[in-house]
Order: structure tokens, then C-alpha cells, then sequence
């Protein structure tokens, strides 16, 4: 439609605007609705993102397996009894001393956070000889503190709750994976056939890409987060700090988010030191700027490499911008979506150069 007319062009402009208005209101009177289909839908898609990430790490032991002529169902169910003898090692003999620093940890909560109100208080007066708008500066500031560790644990906690509540979901993942180690090659063919004939090849090359990109990412990550809360785990212990084991394995979680992770684990080992001394303070700062030096100038080296080939400041942003929409599960993510969206691209880019 071509409008000559200077008034048809501004009537166009502004009933173009009230329509995109009237679809932004519209969308925000639904966002109850779309929440609850994301509810829905994520109920169903968190047991399918956990077996894939367990499918990645489970799946060279099956390959190999296969590779020495095991029956792939055989090599799983293999796998899956190794890994049950190991669940049933763990239940005995780690899980309880976890339960137990965890249960004390939460008992002495209100403690520690009197000890840091009173650390607070202290640092409170010793600003009073300050300028009056540097000192309400400060002031605001150490209170926007307390109630973010606060809240923040307050989070851990329900974290923990919700997890413990999600047992029964959990229960279906082992079935998912068994289903996605044992017919993989045949989920990729179902994919590429929906697929026109002359972009199969296209959509098989990104299918096979972004395998590849996950799959040395998950291992790799995998493998550096057992390293590093393997590392923190031994140097609490050293240093005689309580909960050594609850630390480091908080430590080792957070370990997954690109560059603030190491920052968020070490906050409560950092917190809980400082409500036991200054001493214990400087020791456990010491531990965790070791292991951090250790994971990124020898664990990621070694392992990771240049698995993602991605720049520095890109993933900064894409962490940074999937905490924002997507809070904790868009930082743990970010990278790999990152990732895929790299290889469809430049699988694309590949298929038109070759045209």
C-alpha cells in the first residue's frame, strides 16, 4: 500500500502505534496467563534438560562400550549399575555428614548474621567522622548488603525445599536418559526428516555441531566443577573450617556461571568465616583465590581448551543478559544457548557460501 498523502502517512503512523500499544497491553493483562503455561511447560522440560545434561556426560563410557562390541543396551545397563553402587556409596557415607553441617549450619544461622550486624554496627560508628553524604552513603549501602545475604539464603533454603520436593520428577529422568543413550542417532533422523529434502543436510550439520559444541561443554564443565570443590573441599578442611564439605560443594555449583560464579560460591564460605574470626576470614579468601587461580590457569586450560571459541566480553553479555530474564537458570545457560545460536549461524553461512 502506497500512501502519497502526507495526512494518510501520519493516520497510518498512529493507528500502526495504538495497535502495537493495544498488543503490549493486551500481552501484559495475559502475563499471569503466559506464567502459568511456563509453570506447565517447565515442569516438563526441567527433567528433559537434566537428561540431556546427564546423557552427555554418560554417553563416551557408552560409546566406548559399544566401540568393544558390547550391546549398547547391555553397555547402558552397565553404566547404570556402576552408577548405582556409587549412589549407594554416596548415600552411606556422604550425604549424612552433608544433612548434618547442613541442619547445624541452619541452626546457627541467626548467629552468624548477629555476629555480621554487629560487624555493621561497628563499621556504622567508625563512619561518623565522615562527611554526613558520604557517611548516609555508606550507611545505605551496608544495609542494601545485609538484606541481600539475607535474602539471598533465604533463597538457598527454599532452593534446597523445592529440590527435596522435586523427588518424584526426578524420578523419570533416569527412564529419559536410558531412552536418549540408547536411540540418539534415531531422534536426530526423526528431526532431520521434518525437514525438506534440500536442508536436510544443512540441519544435520547443525544437529551435529551443536552435539559436538554440548557435548565438550557439559563434560568439561562437568569435570572442572568436580575438580575445583574437590580443591576447596581440601583446603577448608586445612584450614579447620566448619562445613568444609557444604561450602565446597556450593562452591563447585555456582562454579558453572562464567566469571560471577566463582564470586556467589565464595560469598557464604566468606560470610560464615567472618562471623567466626578475621583470622578465618583471611585463610578462606586465601583457598578460594588459590583454587580460582588453579581452575582458570590449569583446570579450564587443560580440560575446557577452546571448547566454545567464544570472546570473552560476549559471554560477559550473554551472562549477564540471561540473569536479567532468566535469573539463576538463565546465568547456568547462557553460554550454551550462546553456543547453539553460534553454530546454527554459522552452519548457515556455511549452506549459502556452498550454493
Amino acid at each position: 500500500m502506497k500512501l502519497h498523502d502526507s495526512k494518510d502517512r501520519t493516520l497510518y503512523a498512529a493507528s500502526l502505534s495504538l495497535i502495537v500499544l493495544a498488543c503490549l497491553t493486551l500481552l501484559g493483562q495475559l502475563r499471569g496467563f503466559f506464567f502459568d503455561i511456563w509453570n506447565v511447560l517447565w515442569t516438563v522440560l526441567l527433567p528433559l534438560l537434566i537428561s540431556i545434561i546427564a546423557t552427555y556426560v554418560l554417553r563416551p563410557i557408552v560409546d566406548v562400550l559399544t566401540v568393544r562390541r558390547v550391546p549398547r543396551t547391555v553397555g547402558i545397563l552397565l553404566v547404570y549399575a556402576v552408577m548405582a553402587i556409587l549412589m549407594v556409596l554416596l548415600l552411606q557415607n556422604v550425604l549424612p555428614l552433608l544433612i548434618q553441617q547442613t541442619s547445624t549450619f541452619i541452626r546457627q544461622l541467626p548467629s552468624y548474621v548477629s555476629t555480621f550486624d554487629d560487624l555493621l554496627d561497628r563499621l556504622s560508628f567508625a563512619a561518623r567522622v565522615l562527611p554526613n553524604g558520604v557517611r548516609l552513603g555508606l550507611e545505605k549501602a551496608m544495609g542494601n548488603v545485609e538484606a541481600s545475604l539475607v535474602a539471598g539464603l533465604s533463597q538457598t533454603l527454599i532452593g534446597v525445599k523445592d529440590l527435596i520436593g522435586g523427588a518424584v520428577t526426578a524420578f523419570v529422568i533416569p527412564f529419559l536418559v536410558f531412552y536418549l543413550l540408547k536411540d540418539y542417532s534415531l531422534f536426530t533422523t526423526l528431526i532431520v526428516r521434518w525437514f525438506p529434502s534440500d536442508s536436510r543436510a544443512t540441519v544435520a550439520g547443525i544437529l551435529a555441531g551443536v552435539d559436538r559444541s554440548l557435548g565438550q561443554y557439559v563434560r568439561g564443565q562437568f569435570l572442572v566443577m568436580t575438580l575445583v570443590g574437590t580443591a576447596t573441599f581440601i583446603g577448608l578442611l586445612l584450614m579447620r573450617m566448619p562445613y568444609a564439605l557444604l561450602l565446597s560443594l556450593i562452591v563447585a555449583l555456582t562454579n558453572v556461571i562464567p566469571y560471577l560464579g566463582p564470586f556467589i560460591g565464595a560469598a557464604p564460605a566468606l560470610f560464615m568465616a567472618l562471623g567466626i574470626s578475621h583470622t578465618m576470614l583471611i585463610k578462606v579468601l586465601l583457598v578460594n583465590l588459590i583454587v580460582q587461580q588453579m581452575e582458570g590457569n590449569v583446570f579450564s586450560p587443560w580440560i575446557m581448551g577452546k571448547t566454545m571459541n567464544l570472546h570473552p566480553l560476549l559471554i560477559l553479555l550473554a551472562v549477564l543478559l540471561a540473569g536479567e530474564v532468566g535469573g539463576v537458570m538463565g546465568l547456568i545457560f547462557a553460554v550454551p544457548i550462546v553456543a547453539v545460536i553460534k553454530v546454527i549461524y554459522e552452519q548457515i553461512r556455511s549452506a549459502k557460501e556452498n550454493t
